[in-house]
């Protein structure tokens, strides 16, 4: 399907390693304008941590200027068709609320005594994609868990530290989970399927999949609001 090729495009590098033209470096409390939308001054909040002054919507309330966008917004045909565009759209979404970040900012967290961050809602959607199309779906619930221990089951998001190789580590595994689901996506897909949930409980694909969406419509809930409070961006 089309889009699996447009989100292998997109999800190519690190997002703190892109840039897009006419935007500013992360560090520099200047303004720059790319198009029409403006970047927001940041000031510190505390050793080494910035919070946006300004609010700052992007192209007519959008993230990216339409051209630029690799969202689909086609008309799927089909159960599944629909799924998996919703899906790809959802997993762009979370990785474009990444651009342009250095590693400290990727490991912003919110407020104390919260965990979350973008870093670690990349990990954490890693996980998930692992947990539920690896252990779940093929059935590989002996595969240990990705970012996770006994000892420490918010590894994820606890592990989420402002440190190049963390941050490519992350991105990497997160690619190659979604590639991993993707190639299973392309198969003979019955919605009707029964499968076990890592726990041993009794489930459809269809929920499985419906429950990905979910997850991802969640957490990039939570990507906006932390990419607001770095550096003031917004949009859909």
């Amino acid at each position: 399907m089309e889009f699996d090729g447009r989100q292998s495009k997109r999800l190519q590098a690190p997002c703190w390693e892109r840039s897009c033209h006419g935007a500013r470096d992360p560090t520099s409390s200047s303004l720059a304008v790319a198009g029409r939308f403006r970047f927001a001054r940041s000031c510190l909040i505390g050793k080494g941590k910035t919070v946006a002054k300004e609010r700052v919507v992007g192209y007519d309330g959008m993230w990216a200027k339409p051209e630029d966008d690799p969202r689909v917004t086609g008309n799927p045909v089909g159960e599944l068709a629909t799924i998996r565009e919703c899906l790809s759209n959802y997993r762009l979404t979370l990785d474009m609320k990444c651009d342009d970040l250095s590693p400290e900012q990727l490991a912003t967290r919110s407020v104390p005594p919260s965990t979350l961050s973008l870093l670690g809602l990349v990990r954490h959607m890693a996980r998930v994609e692992h947990n539920w199309f690896q252990r779940s779906l093929q059935g590989h619930r002996e595969v240990p868990r990705l970012f996770w221990s006994p000892d420490d089951h918010d590894l994820d998001f606890s592990g989420a530290v402002a440190d190049p190789a963390v941050v490519e580590e992350a991105f990497a595994v997160w690619k190659a989970q979604i590639a991993a689901a993707d190639e299973w996506l392309d198969g003979q897909i019955d919605l009707d399927a029964v499968v076990l949930t890592p726990r041993g409980e009794q489930t459809s694909v269809r929920d499985v999949l419906i429950h990905m969406i979910e997850e991802y419509a969640r957490h990039c809930g939570h990507a906006d609001l932390l990419r607001e409070c770095i550096d003031g961006r917004t949009g859909q």
